[in-house]
């Protein structure tokens, strides 16, 4: 097989974009893109999830950071909404049987806010009015008059028991302590020297006269305390109906308003009955009060008739869309706020307020997925929303075991349809160890990376294109500029017959290729002005790989280029550094001698070596044991490193050339240091496609730059990853000049062949490799190696029976 048989054409190294069939000159001639591109499978999961009814059928749109996934999500879900109807609004309002539980009341959309200026106005008239009423000569003269006949009442009754005294020979006089009886002697009060000339049969009539007038007293007293209370009755009675009347017209003008709200009717029956029998509340405070200059007399509070309107909605603006960044607890549900007053922390219902979930009730509620899970008690609390489908406001110091005496307001019931943002990875998770996820979240809309291409999806880069430079200010995009960028986005996909859907990336290059356009004052984008946007990124980005590549080119990291050395081959790996990933070459170098611990990994026997990686070592070694180990024992030891790498190795693509390397030791066959190689290999010696291919080969084509170009240099990758191509301008240019090559191999044969030079060999009809072929070489090394293991095998003495004798 000749070498120019595996070179990879020009033509597929990088996938070419022709401008002229577009068929427009620049993106001011195209329509803006109104429509997401390549997502019909998450646009279809979304109208499903979107629009079907029923208890737990929320949704988690799931895919990488920059597919568009959060806008396509809020535009579709602000679509929907439009065209539903707007939900209720609700308020909290005073529980008169028990201040600590408020009351929530619900109104159609709108009509929250009129009901709370009509309480705020319903109540500021009636301390305006009742005290003036209170005031008013009609009432005065009512309530003098009770008194009045009271007082007449009363007097009456003092008389009479006076007369009653006299006619039986006592003083009746009114005393400090009460009534007092004084016994009478011609109409005067009886001295002591009267008193003791009494005969004993007179005092004796005395004390019987005194005891049933004493007994005349205490009914008087009883009439006395009973007419009081029948002028306090007949006051109340007064106070009530006057101020029933007051109320009369106003209280029924409002309770007629909310007649089809029973709810609304009921409560305002409650305010109607609190305000007749606390109708004093109403009242200026009797008595002395300090008066400080300056300020006003404080008013009677009048809190508990306010009404806390805490969800309001625009009747003709649809359903609420709530878009929650920041998902506290609070946040998320609602809180209770508390006020301080004289060094006194005190709160009531007008402090309750409502938390997105309330916001979005009739709604849709955005959240993302991580930054719910990251807060404390937010997961468990919109779980207990969804499957209760109430809302309970509570204080969240009680979850941290703080017991607090405060409100319990009533729940208040829901029903949101919840959108949770986030990676696939938490997905997965959450359906593995959350038991109530699956039964909670019955929709998963998957967002894809990429998109095959094809004419259509071409128009709608462009369409994008013209959508941003419109929206943004950017200058418009030449047809040129705007081949470069769907050949960037091949290049962001990694393939060459799919489209990048990380429009984030796409984004972020047409408005850096729109800054240099400006800078150069061009008045329309052009390809230079992409590829400067490109050359820019990466020049912002690349600082580590320039100093690796520098420490190539002055020899501190040891690579070689251009020479032909035994068991040792040029890897490639990938350095991912954030958003940035570049390549570089390393040295893999592989020694072999008489044992039986087979390949020896010394970045796994390090532990610098991550499972895949070790995987990858393990299979090569059962490639060899298969390819070699028929006819004799496999008596090998093989030692691989990966030379001067301190961290750790993680990847199976390095497989191909540390096999390579074993081989060239077995063999004694130099590998040629010009071609370095990279990709996974299989038991059966099939060549597997690897990550990060162009990366690897702009690496080492850098390091080839650096050091010079001599026209041998190259890369082996696996045939299958030739579709995955996307190479940079100036590596396709060195190859079509003849200064570089590219090789796909699909068997470990092909690869070992353009290393080494020498065919690989296959087993002829007796089972055995040609001996000029690298596989015969190397079966001759290990037969040899064999022997020498069966020879000190047999060479060793047994004297455990003499051991034993002696013993």
């Amino acid at each position: 097989m000749t070498d120019d048989r595996l070179k990879i054409p020009i033509s597929m190294l990088s996938p070419a974009v022709d401008p002229s069939q577009l068929g427009f000159d620049d993106t001011s001639e195209l329509e803006p893109l109104n429509e997401i591109i390549g997502q019909e499978r998450a646009v279809e999961a979304l109208e499903f999830g979107l629009q079907v009814k029923g208890p737990g059928f929320n949704l988690y749109v799931s895919g990488p950071v920059g597919t568009g996934k959060g806008t396509l999500v809020r535009h579709m879900v602000k679509r929907m909404a439009q065209g539903a109807p707007a939900p209720a609004d609700w308020c909290y309002v005073n529980n008169f049987q028990d201040a600590s539980r408020p009351v929530c009341l619900s109104f159609p959309a709108g009509q929250g806010c009129a009901f709370k200026r009509e309480m705020a106005a319903f109540i500021e008239g009636l301390r305006r009015d009742i005290p003036l009423a209170f005031e008013s000569k009609k009432y005065l003269d009512a309530k003098a008059k009770i008194i009045e006949d009271t007082e007449s009442k009363k007097k009456a009754l003092f008389q009479d028991l006076t007369k009653l005294s006299l006619t039986r020979g006592f003083g009746f006089e009114e005393t400090p302590v009460g009534f007092g009886l004084a016994p009478l002697k011609d109409g005067h009060p009886m001295t002591d020297e009267q008193m003791e000339a009494l005969t004993e049969q007179e005092q004796q009539e005395m004390t019987e006269r005194r005891k049933t007038l004493e007994g005349e007293i205490r009914e008087f007293r009883v009439r006395i305390h009973g007419l009081e209370k029948e002028a306090e009755h007949q006051l109340r009675l007064l106070d009530h109906q006057l101020v029933a009347n007051l109320l009369e017209g106003c209280y029924e003008t409002m309770r007629r308003a909310y007649l089809d709200l029973p709810a609304i009717a009921g409560y305002l029956e409650r305010v109607h009955h609190d305000i007749i029998h606390h109708y004093k509340d109403f009242l200026p405070h009797e008595g002395p009060a300090l008066h400080i200059p300056g300020l006003e007399p404080r008013r009677p509070d009048m809190t508990r008739y306010l009404v806390n309107l805490i969800v309001e909605h625009d009747p003709t603006a649809g359903a609420p869309v709530i878009d929650e960044s920041h998902p506290t607890y609070t946040n998320l549900i609602g809180k209770i706020e508390r006020k301080a007053q004289m060094g006194v922390i005190y709160t009531d219902f007008t402090e309750i307020r409502a938390g997105a979930v309330l916001l979005a009730n009739g709604g849709y509620l955005i959240v993302n997925a991580m930054d719910v899970l990251r807060q404390p008690f937010s997961w468990d609390a919109l779980k207990r929303v969804i499957k209760t489908g109430a809302v309970k406001i509570e204080d969240p110091a009680e979850f941290y075991g703080f017991s607090t005496a405060g409100l319990r307001p009533e729940p208040i019931p829901v029903s949101v349809k919840v959108i949770m943002v986030g990676p696939p990875m938490l997905y997965h998770l959450l359906q593995a160890y959350e038991e109530d996820f699956a039964k909670l979240f019955k929709v998963k809309a998957d967002f894809d990376t990429e998109v095959v291409r094809s004419e259509r999806q071409d128009r709608q880069y462009a369409r994008f294109i013209a959508k941003l430079c419109r929206e943004e200010g950017l200058p418009h995009f030449g047809v040129d500029a705007v081949a470069e960028v769907i050949r960037q986005g091949f290049r962001f996909a990694d393939r060459h017959d799919r489209l990048s859907l990380r429009f984030s990336l796409i984004s972020d290059l047409i408005r850096e290729a729109g800054y240099w356009a400006k800078k150069d004052a061009h008045a329309f984008v052009t390809r230079a002005d992409v590829e400067a946007a490109v050359a820019h990124k990466r020049h912002r980005s690349n600082l580590a790989e320039q100093w690796i590549q520098d420490e190539i080119r002055e020899g501190t990291l040891m690579v070689d280029l251009d020479k032909e050395v035994v068991g040792q081959v040029n890897g490639l790996s990938v350095h991912q550094l954030g958003d940035y990933a570049f390549g570089r070459p390393t040295r893999i170098t592989a020694r072999t001698s008489v044992g039986t611990k087979g390949v020896i990994d010394i970045q796994r026997e390090a532990e610098l070596a991550g499972n895949i990686h070790s995987k990858g070592v393990m299979t090569l070694a059962g490639y060899l044991t298969g390819k070699f180990a028929g006819v004799h024992p496999f008596a090998l030891s093989a030692s691989l490193t990966f030379e001067q790498t301190y961290s750790e190795v993680e990847g199976d693509s390095a497989a191909v050339g540390e096999l390579a390397a074993i081989l060239s030791s077995l063999a004694d066959l130099p590998i040629r240091q010009w071609l370095a190689v990279t990709g996974s290999v299989n038991q059966l010696g099939e060549v597997q496609p690897i990550g990060g291919v162009n990366e690897k080969i702009e690496g080492f084509f850098e390091s080839c730059v650096r050091r010079g170009l001599t026209g041998k240099q190259g890369v082996i990758i696996p045939a299958r990853n030739t579709k995955h191509l996307a190479l940079r301008r100036d590596v396709v240019e060195a190859v079509e000049s003849g200064q570089f090559t590219i090789y796909g191999v699909n068997r470990i044969e092909e690869a070992i062949e353009l290393l080494t030079g020498v065919p690989a060999g296959e087993r002829g009809l007796d089972g055995e490799y040609a001996p000029d072929t690298v596989y015969g070489r190397a079966a001759q090394r290990l037969a040899e190696l064999a022997q020498a293991i069966a020879e000190w095998s047999e060479g060793e003495t047994k004297p455990d029976g003499h051991i034993i004798a002696e013993l």
